[in-house]
């Protein structure tokens, strides 16, 4: 769910197991939907295949490691390096550790030992509070604690069915790990990587502002031509009485004059001008497209909104207007 976050630009996963990433890791592909409608952050995803207790430079930089039902999994040896890898090492602005709480395992149906034949321990609430409290004070962490699964009423001093210790780094982000021996090599291996679209490549963001300058210029086209043919059978039906003053609206009227593709050309340069009709083609003024909202935002200012639809987009000889053809309309009209 995290990558569904809009502040989240790159995301990580560490696991021991490699089967079990290989058979979940195409969940995390982009969908169709995800180059359709690119977002405006960029977002990485990758899986390594390693051990927590080893350090790797590619984990230096993040702000915030969680470690999810994680450490009761660690053997004794891997639980010892656990802190100076995380806190010391990476030593991002935060961590989240949750694990389970033995002292609401009677309360489980079928739970004996522990709720997981891997697990090599279960803390109750005063062990890990006094394991995260030292490596806290450690590493100049501040930790607070929290957890889910609330207990049944008359049991809550057993605590939380999940212990959860959030862990906060006194200082400054430096952008270096504490620990500054890095190792030389590499320790985890690249499982899966995902690059998700974002309007930041300038390729998803062309196809997302020539996708919005052509449908924006169709709803125009198709309203303008709807408005033209009202008008048009009003007046042939005689349904209009034509009083002496009576005037079409002015890109009717250009189109009833019937202006010569090079008339129709000087008339697109004039950006503050409406949509008209020149033969068989409708003229959208880039500049009022432009001022559609979300184009606006796409493109940023009217110079770049042009060079991204060159060549993608018909227009006019100067390229100040959009040019939609009109021919399968009169077809389907006859």
């Amino acid at each position: 769910m995290l990558k569904f976050c809009k502040c989240i630009e790159v995301l990580a996963g560490l696991d021991i197991c490699e089967n079990v990433m290989k058979e979940k890791m195409h969940r995390l592909s982009p969908l169709p939907g995800d180059y359709l409608q690119p977002s405006e952050r960029t977002l990485t995803v990758t899986l390594y295949h390693g051990s927590v207790a080893q350090k790797d430079p590619c984990m230096l930089g993040f702000d915030l490691i969680t470690c999810i039902e994680l450490i009761e999994h660690l053997e004794a040896t891997e639980l010892e390096k656990f802190p100076e890898v995380v806190f010391g090492f990476m030593a991002p602005a935060m961590v989240v550790i949750s694990t389970p709480n033995s002292e609401f395992n009677p309360l489980l149906p079928g739970v004996t030992l522990f709720r997981h034949p891997d697990h090599k321990f279960e803390w109750d609430q005063a062990q890990f509070q006094s394991w995260a409290l030292d490596a806290a004070g450690c590493y100049d962490y501040t930790v607070e604690f929290t957890g889910l699964g609330a207990p049944p009423p008359g049991a809550e001093d057993v605590g939380f069915c999940t212990q959860i210790s959030v862990f906060r780094r006194k200082y400054p982000n430096t952008g270096e790990p504490i620990n500054l021996e890095k190792p030389t090599e590499n320790s985890y291996r690249t499982i899966f990587k995902a690059v998700y679209p974002s309007l930041k490549d300038e390729k998803y963001l062309q196809n997302a502002v020539v996708s919005e300058v052509i449908n924006t210029a169709q709803i125009i086209t198709r309203r303008l031509l709807d408005s033209f043919n009202s008008v048009y059978k009003e007046h042939s039906n005689g349904l209009v009485e034509m009083k002496p003053d009576f005037q079409l609206p002015r890109y009717f009227m250009r189109h009833s004059k019937n202006p010569s593709l090079a008339e129709g050309e000087k008339l697109a340069d004039d950006r503050n001008m409406e949509t008209y009709v020149s033969g068989n083609a409708v003229y959208i003024p880039l500049i009022k497209i432009f001022s559609i909202p979300k184009v606006n935002k796409l493109c940023g200012t009217f110079e770049n909104l042009s060079k991204l639809i060159t060549g993608k987009v018909a227009l006019s000889n100067d390229g100040s207007a959009v040019v939609i053809s009109t021919e399968h309309e009169e077809k389907e009209n006859e």
